[in-house]
């Protein structure tokens, strides 16, 4: 039975203000709320002319790819000056489902390093007020069943349906929880907690599914002495930072003495990857500690060491686009890339990106993810730019991995930025093989596992009957972003 959305009323790709709690939600341009109307008033028609329920539609690939035509439609109507990128879907996969699952499906190794989630009965809610009512938004019939006049409600984000949004209705295959700034009294998700969700996979065979951050602010008393205790008691594959958050709203950078005192502690403990916050400023404070400024000359200094770049500088109030080097821009991905060049940091060398939360919002603007996808590329190396998605802030990550097949950059683009063609080739290593590297995974092993855990066999009678919500549960107003923001202190990720 269709519990999640049985009128078929939300797209399957979603194009919204939904945000991950780091950046205020942004209105959508006319166009992408023209692409939405479009991709509905289109999905009707060709449900009924499949004779197909348009729920049943929407939960098809022709649904999916009825959604992206309609993206590329109404981004040529707009008649915008540039037409760098678009989504490379042919026209009759709107209502042929092979032509739509030769577009949208694939058997790629998929390896999401940014994943969330939050314990529904964690300790993080002792400190909330009677009153507040965390995460209320969230659009789930479990929701709507118990209602939100009590905190039961966030039942419904609990471990199942962390395990359906990711692993049983998107295609990713293994994800990296990671972590959000916080003091350390008050996070909303502790190791002991993230761990807890790794054996539940675990326990279904799913076995190395999640890998573990093990959380670590440098400038906050007792963090660089505490990643003793999580490198000894917890599988950690990596430490997670953030250089613009500090308990007194101060960050830092991770060339001066706390960033190299952290960098030295990783190394001392032989967890060679710190995974940093950067882009996505959380205000004014300390904006230009988000700024990818340091990074050139930290990776220059520790050669031995993986910085891998959430985000990758990106800023939602910056327009990416041809990055000149030495021209002196001071905000985005212009950053990063100024000092990769500044500290002589080659293509493929130890700095990575990426793309949690940043393709996400790319979507929305194609020209804008061309010259994003191709500045990372040319500048880290199509081998360092790595797959996240930001999940579960964003629902299930399928959307996103559909639009990444389709994703391709004009050849104009190409032409005169010397950007990459979006090969499968070059897809297949961003979407997992390139982190396969620093997370240190063997790739026959992981498909070997996949192949026939308990996860994948519950997947595959899934299958037979999905049901996914096409639901977010991060802030879509900017009422919701600063209850949120207020509840964690800066926002999660």
């Amino acid at each position: 039975m269709t519990r999640h959305d049985p009128d078929g009323a939300r797209l399957p790709i979603k194009i919204d203000t939904t945000s991950n709690g780091e950046f205020a939600p942004v209105a959508l341009d006319k166009r992408n709320e023209v692409a939405n109307a479009l991709a509905h008033d289109w999905a009707g028609a060709n449900a009924r002319r499949k004779g197909a329920s348009r729920r049943d539609f929407m939960v098809s690939a022709c649904g999916a790819a009825t959604t992206l035509l309609a993206v590329n439609h109404a981004n040529a109507a707009a008649d915008k000056p540039k037409k760098g990128a678009s989504f490379d879907v042919p026209v009759d996969a709107a209502l042929d489902e092979a032509a739509a699952l030769e577009a949208l499906g694939g058997n790629e190794f998929i390896f999401d390093v940014q994943g969330h989630y939050v314990n529904p009965a964690g300790a993080w809610l002792q400190d909330l007020p009677d009153s507040a009512r965390p995460l209320s938004g969230v659009s789930n019939p479990c929701v709507q069943d118990i209602g939100t006049d009590d905190r039961e409600y966030l039942k419904c984000l609990g471990a199942d349906a962390f395990i359906k949004d990711i692993f049983l209705d998107s295609d990713t295959d293994m994800m990296v929880l990671s972590f959000v700034p916080s003091a350390r009294d008050a996070e909303p998700l502790t190791i002991e907690e993230a761990d807890e969700t790794r054996r539940i996979v675990d326990a279904m065979d799913g076995d190395h599914r999640l890998m573990l951050h093990g959380r670590v602010n440098p400038n906050q008393p007792g963090d660089l002495e505490d990643m003793d205790r999580l490198a000894t008691d917890f599988p950690i594959a990596a430490w997670k930072t953030y250089t613009q958050w500090g308990p007194d709203g101060q960050g830092f950078f991770m060339t001066d003495d706390a960033g190299e005192r952290m960098i030295e502690k990783a190394r001392a403990l032989n967890v060679k990857n710190i995974a940093i916050h950067k882009g996505l400023a959380f205000g004014p404070k300390s904006y230009e500690h988000s700024l990818c400024s340091d990074i050139g000359e930290a990776a220059k200094r520790h050669p031995d060491i993986n910085f891998i770049l959430y985000h990758s500088g990106f800023d939602t109030q910056v327009s990416e686009e041809a990055f000149t080097p030495g021209a002196g821009k001071s905000a985005g991905m212009d950053v990063l890339c100024q000092s990769l060049i500044d500290a002589g940091v080659k293509p493929g060398a130890n700095v990575y990106a990426e793309l949690g939360s940043t393709w996400r919002f790319l979507m929305r603007d194609p020209d804008m993810a061309a010259h994003a996808l191709g500045k990372l590329i040319k500048y880290c190396g199509e081998d360092n730019v790595l797959w996240g998605t930001d999940s579960i802030w964003y629902g299930s990550p399928q959307d996103q991995i559909q639009a990444f097949r389709a994703f391709q950059i004009s050849d104009e683009f190409q032409e005169r930025f010397s950007y990459a063609k979006m090969t499968k080739a070059v897809k297949a290593k961003i979407f997992g093989l390139n982190a396969m590297k620093p997370y240190g995974i063997s790739l026959e092993e992981a498909k070997k596992r996949a192949a026939v855990d308990g996860l994948s066999k519950r997947k595959h009678a899934y299958l037979e009957d999905p049901d996914p919500s096409f639901a977010t549960y991060g802030p879509k107003t900017r009422r919701q972003f600063l209850n949120f923001r207020a509840r964690h202190g800066a926002g999660p990720s």
